[in-house]
């Protein structure tokens, strides 16, 4: 949070508009909002109670407009080149093909305000099968640490289940061709990344 919230800022240091898609309990846009106020801010999540916490949260920090839109961010009618900053923490390995991938990703562009940038953290894949192994491995071991064999396969059972998460250097390539000027890693550790894109 850290890391994304402080490269927003550097891209740019006063945003008025922001969007926060998955938003859950509004953490990000709560670390945001440590650096600067008023912001307006846009919340979407598919739990109703995660959006009234977030409303609760940051409506005590930031005196600026919030608004909470319940729903999956795909068919939720957003305006166009409007945000300063738009956040989608653990949310996009939920996406399906390609076709789903590259739709979500010109719709984040699309709504990006001119000089206004995204910003990631999520789960990611490899694309070397071998690599993709040994970091799958490295996870595992830290979950079994946490809940053991368990909970290693309760957590691998529901990933391949549900998510379908891409490779940095896939999205990082989808960045650009839906139109982000500028692309920029900022974290990777095993099976998760920081990363994003400007918008000129």
């Amino acid at each position: 949070m850290e890391l994304i919230t402080q490269a927003a800022l550097a891209c740019c240091p006063h945003p008025k508009l922001i969007l926060d898609i998955g938003c859950g309990a509004g953490n990000n846009t709560l670390k945001l909002l440590q650096s600067v106020s008023p912001v307006h801010c846009d919340l979407i999540d598919l739990s109703l109670p995660m959006l009234e916490r977030a409303r609760e949260r940051i409506s005590k920090v930031n005196e600026g407009d919030i608004r909470t839109l319940q729903g999956d961010f795909r068919t939720i009618e957003l305006p166009s080149d409007h945000y300063d900053v738009v956040f989608a923490a653990a949310v996009l390995h939920h996406l399906r093909d390609d076709a789903d991938w590259e739709a979500a990703f010109r719709k984040i562009y699309e709504i990006t305000a001119p000089g206004g940038s995204v910003w990631v953290t999520d789960m990611v894949s490899h694309e070397s099968q071998m690599v993709h192994a040994l970091m799958w491995e490295r996870y595992g071991q830290y979950l079994e640490s946490l809940g053991g064999s368990e909970y290693r396969e309760k957590v691998f059972d529901y990933i391949d289940r549900e998510d379908s998460p891409r490779p940095v250097t896939y999205q990082m390539e989808l960045l650009r061709k839906v139109g982000f000027d500028q692309v920029e890693i900022l974290h990777k550790n095993s099976c998760f990344a920081a990363f994003g894109g400007i918008k000129g």
